[in-house]
């Protein structure tokens, strides 16, 4: 006969934590990536896997850090973390050797003898609609915002920057695509027969990059029936919505300086922020709209028009700029407006990675700047 639960039995049962699964590194890194795809941070950026242990290599704790700093790397072991996802990417420049002599090296030592990878998004979380930019809109209350540079769909059909079309008669045909062939970087190059003004043509298609364009364009202009009869066609990747870096909130009620400075200090749990006054603006000033970027915002933030800028640092030239063009300056240190995000990050890949792993954030990561 089978033995019945008690309903005390049945709550226990139910109020047990979830028992989560290893997964493997490299399923992890394909889940992350499709959280916020590589393929939208800046070119300049260094983002993605950056250090992997010999596979293969499973992970039952991910580890979130702004910072990886060498005493966040030690509670990342202490914690037997197996892989660190650093927001900021710890290698930038590269490396030309792995020893013991310098931080970042050593970074790269401990992660390895302990078996821990190390992974960083950046501004690919900048650019998301549900990443960092979007934590930080959130000091400001009730808004609305959009991208201040908005990104283009990083996967596309189309190769090249243009599209070229000209029409060649059977005569000159096959000297053409000879020659046109000969150029580097041309791409989906196709013929179609067409009949043009009582002619049998046909109708040359190609895609190439901005260089090849030139040599594109100086070679059919030696033929001026085949230049009369050239059209060339930007190719413009198409836009993302609410994805892109920076943002512009406009306020869906105006607040004064002081108490939008308020807010921002509750949110990013910081004592004090520094406020430079744009030309003729006061405390009580009103602010409806605020351009705002984490991190170093100035190149982001510049020449857009607002009441404030919000950011984490910013030169003093650029904000002499801000503040000539009546435009207020609030600025957080660096890392302060990024780091509150890893608590909502861990909540949102707890879901994403459905609960298989445990998340955890740092408790040693801090922004290296303090007031004395």
């Amino acid at each position: 006969m089978p033995l019945l639960r008690s309903p005390l039995q049945r709550v226990r049962a139910l109020g047990r934590p979830p028992v989560r699964a290893l997964m493997n590194l490299r399923e992890l890194v394909s889940a992350l990536n499709d959280f916020a795809s590589p393929a939208l941070a800046e070119s300049w950026d260094n983002v993605g896997l950056l250090v992997e242990p010999s596979p293969p290599h499973t992970v039952n704790t991910l580890f979130l850090t702004n910072d990886l700093t060498e005493e966040v790397m030690e509670e990342a072991v202490q914690k037997k973390a197996d892989l660190v996802l650093s927001y900021h990417p710890p290698i930038f420049a590269p490396l030309k050797r792995v020893t013991w002599k310098t931080w970042k090296e050593r970074l790269v030592v401990r992660a390895l003898e302990n078996r821990i990878g190390i992974y960083s998004p950046h501004t690919a979380y900048d650019a998301i609609p549900h990443g960092v930019n979007n934590w930080l809109t959130k000091g400001l209350g009730t808004c609305t915002s959009v991208p201040l540079h908005r990104s283009t769909a990083p996967s596309s059909p189309t190769e090249g920057t243009h599209r070229v079309e000209f029409c060649a008669d059977a005569e000159h045909l096959d000297a053409v695509l000879s020659k046109i062939k000969d150029i580097p970087e041309i791409f989906c190059l196709t013929t179609l027969p067409v009949r043009v003004e009582g002619e049998e043509q046909t109708r040359v298609s190609l895609n190439c990059t901005q260089k090849a364009l030139l040599e594109v364009v100086a070679f059919l202009s030696q033929n001026s029936l085949l230049y009369q009869k050239t059209e060339i066609l930007l190719l413009q990747k198409p836009l993302l919505p609410h994805t892109g870096m920076g943002r512009l909130c406009t306020l869906s009620e105006p607040l004064s300086l002081s108490d939008t400075v308020e807010r921002i200090k509750g949110h990013l749990g910081l004592p004090h922020v520094r406020l430079a006054l744009g030309a003729g603006r006061t405390l009580e000033s009103p602010v409806k709209k605020v351009a705002l970027c984490a991190g170093s915002g100035s190149s982001v933030l510049k020449g857009t028009e607002a009441d404030l800028y919000l950011t984490g640092e910013m030169s003093h030239h650029d904000v002499l700029d801000a503040v000539a063009n009546g435009i207020s300056v609030i600025l957080c240190e660096h890392s302060n407006t990024e780091r509150g995000f890893l608590s909502e990050l861990r909540d949102a890949l707890t879901i994403h990675l459905q609960n298989k792993i445990n998340i955890i954030v740092s408790e040693k990561d801090r922004d290296p700047l303090q007031v004395a």
